[in-house]
């Protein structure tokens, strides 16, 4: 059973006018926890809910043993500790960037130590906004207030941050510009975060954990990488199915330009600028650049080709399948996806519990996020 005191744990079930949402979920009170799923299926709603902005009878909400709400207890969206960042950043445009960031923040609150708070210069720091403290709203662009509303939030000193949709609103290249932002945060500061968004390739980038809903409920939820090598989920039969992992550098070839990463089960190699030993880097293998072979290539130009155990096989259409394969000789590793036809299935007579050689011809590496780790929250790491 999941520790109470380190979990967020939400039940909520009732009617809203012709919709029913009937979502329940426990997750790390740490990290962020991506909430996925198509328009439409109530994640918005859970997060009102989880604010106190909308009240469901009979519906439960605690974080790391607070309860905010059971069949006896409601509290109301002021006495909730959270910071909500919106799609739309809706700053006070009569007032500086600064006095944004400022607006609403309540100093140290009561019980918590100096050294527990988000400080201002930290928000500053972490988010880029020192060029733009003097500066009005109506001069800044969509990223620029977006990362200002977030500050205003970090600086509310939350006990929980909500975020709904934040890059919605932007374009490609501006999120780009963003999301390191929000890496950084995630990886400076233990505040817990649920991440509302539609779109799988910021969930993929930046959640630890990642609930999954559809048409008001909850159909999974638990660690991104499980619940993305799960065949029984729609996340695997996509066209863009794919698995992260979060790798450690091992060391850098400065010759080829080639990082080392490793991971459960295997070492990959990957294109890379310098990077130091010991950083921490996400990588994104799609199971479209996963194929697979009976015995070790002798002489090819992909450089990651990996000891193998198929795990499961599903069949996605007619034509082709979606393997489930466990990294390592032993089959012991993390697990990864590999999309292949039915005919190769068949001719190479591959079966469940067979070793086999993965070939990766194509890795996505993020951007580093650094390795330094300064708890700020109140709420104790699992």
């Amino acid at each position: 059973m999941r520790d109470l005191a380190n979990s967020i744990n939400a039940q909520f079930r009732g009617q809203l006018g012709r919709f029913r949402l009937d979502a329940a979920f426990t997750v790390p009170a740490t990290g962020i926890t991506g909430l996925f799923g198509p328009s439409g299926c109530g994640k918005s709603t859970v997060l009102r809910c989880i604010a106190g902005l909308q009240q469901l009878p009979g519906s439960r909400f605690s974080i790391a043993g607070d309860t905010w709400q059971d069949e006896s207890l409601f509290r109301k969206a002021h006495q909730r500790p959270i910071g909500y960042v919106f799609q739309e950043a809706s700053l006070f445009q009569h007032l500086s960037v600064k006095g944004n960031l400022l607006y609403g923040a309540p100093g140290q609150p009561a019980g918590q130590s100096a050294s527990q708070s988000i400080g201002f210069d930290e928000v500053l720091e972490l988010l880029g906004l020192v060029p733009l403290l003097d500066r009005s709203p109506r001069h800044l662009s969509g990223g620029e207030r977006q990362r200002v509303a977030i500050g205003r939030a970090l600086l509310s000193q939350p006990k929980l941050l909500l975020m709904d949709e934040p890059l919605s609103a932007l374009d490609r290249l501006t999120k780009d510009d963003i999301l390191p932002f929000l890496e950084r945060l995630h990886e400076r500061l233990s505040l817990p975060v649920i991440y509302v968004s539609h779109d799988i390739t910021e969930i993929e980038r930046l959640a630890d954990h990642l609930v999954l809903m559809r048409a008001g409920a909850v159909i999974a939820s638990g660690p991104l990488t499980k619940l993305q090598s799960d065949p029984t989920l729609p996340l695997a039969a996509s066209r863009d199915a794919a698995v992260n992992f979060d790798a450690i550098v091992q060391r850098y070839d400065s010759d080829y330009g080639l990082v080392t990463l490793q991971l459960e089960g295997a070492e990959l190699l990957v294109p890379a600028p310098p990077v130091a030993a010991g950083e921490r880097r996400r990588v994104r293998i799609a199971a479209g650049d996963v194929s697979l072979a009976r015995q070790l290539p002798q002489q090819s130009t992909i450089l990651n080709a990996l000891p193998t155990k198929i795990v499961s096989a599903t069949p996605l259409n007619s034509s082709e399948m979606v393997v489930v394969l466990a990294l390592g000789s032993g089959g012991d590793g993390a697990r990864l996806l590999a999309r292949v036809t039915r005919r190769s299935w068949d001719q190479l007579q591959l079966a469940t519990g067979q070793q086999v050689i993965a070939q990766v011809k194509g890795v996505a590496l993020a951007p580093g996020r650094g390795q330094t780790v300064r708890s700020v929250s109140r709420i104790p790491p699992t």
